[in-house]
C-alpha cells in the first residue's frame, strides 16, 4: 500500500513498484484512508510519507504508528522529506515484527536504491537513511542510557541503525571486522538490552528513543 498525498508522486510509486513486481493494492492520499485500506486489504508492506492532510503535519507517520500497533507483522516504510522523531520511537516499540524503513525522498539516487531498500524491509530488516541517523544523533541527549558509550562505539552503533552488517561498518570505519565485534560487544555490555529480546535490536531501540 502507498499513502502520498502527491498524486504525480503517488502514481509514479505505483508505478515503479509494479514494474517490480510488486502488487500495489492502494495507493491514497491522506492517513484515514491508510488506515481504513490497511484494515480492509492486509498489505504485507506500507510505504507512507509524514506530512499529509488535513493538517500537512505527522499524519503519516502517527499513521504508521497505529499500523505498527495493531498489526505488527506489516512491514513499513518511512518515505519523506522531513525527518521527524517525535513517533519513531513508537514505530520502533512494536518490534519485532515487520520491517522498518526511514528514507528521504531527495536522497534516493536511483530507483534501485530505492527497490532494494523496498526488498530488505520487506524481508524484515531496518534500513534508515544515513542522513537521518545523523540529524538523530545531533539531536541525543547527553545524560541518557547511551552517555557512557565511546565515540567510536557511538559510530558503530548509528552505523548498526542503518542496518549495517559488522563487515560493512568495518569497510566504513576502516577497521578490522575483529575491532567491529568488540565494539559492539562492549555496546551491548554498556546498554540496557531488553530482556529475552535480540541484543542487536535493543541496542539500535534504545539510540534511536535517546536520540528522539
Amino acid at each position: 500500500m502507498i499513502a502520498e498525498d502527491v498524486a504525480l508522486l503517488r502514481e509514479g510509486l505505483a508505478a515503479i513498484l509494479e514494474r517490480a513486481g510488486h502488487d500495489v493494492l492502494a495507493a491514497v492520499g491522506d492517513a484515514d484512508a491508510l488506515l481504513a485500506y490497511v484494515e480492509h486489504a492486509e498489505p504485507d508492506l506500507v510505504v507512507t510519507d509524514i506530512r499529509m492532510p488535513p493538517d500537512f503535519s505527522d499524519e503519516g507517520l502517527r499513521a504508521a504508528v497505529a499500523v505498527r500497533a495493531a498489526h505488527p507483522e506489516i512491514a513499513i516504510m518511512v518515505l519523506s522529506a522531513y525527518i521527524a522523531d517525535a513517533y519513531l520511537a513508537d514505530l520502533l516499540d512494536n518490534a519485532p515484527g515487520g520491517g522498518i524503513g526511514y528514507l528521504l525522498k531527495d536522497r534516493v539516487g536511483h530507483v534501485r536504491e530505492f527497490l532494494d531498500s523496498i526488498d530488505r524491509v520487506a524481508e524484515g530488516e531496518t534500513v534508515v537513511d544515513p542522513e537521518v541517523v545523523r540529524q538523530l544523533l545531533r539531536r541525543r541527549r547527553d545524560d541518557g542510557p547511551l552517555a557512557a558509550l565511546t565515540q567510536r562505539e557511538r559510530e558503530v552503533l548509528a552505523l548498526m541503525a542503518q542496518g549495517r552488517t559488522n563487515g560493512s561498518i568495518a569497510a566504513e570505519l576502516v577497521v578490522s571486522e575483529a575491532a567491529v565485534r568488540k565494539h559492539v560487544g562492549s555496546i551491548f555490555a554498556k546498554v540496557p538490552i531488553e530482556p529475552a529480546a535480540d541484543r542487536r535490536v535493543s541496542a539500535v531501540l534504545a539510540y534511536l528513543r535517546e536520540s528522539g
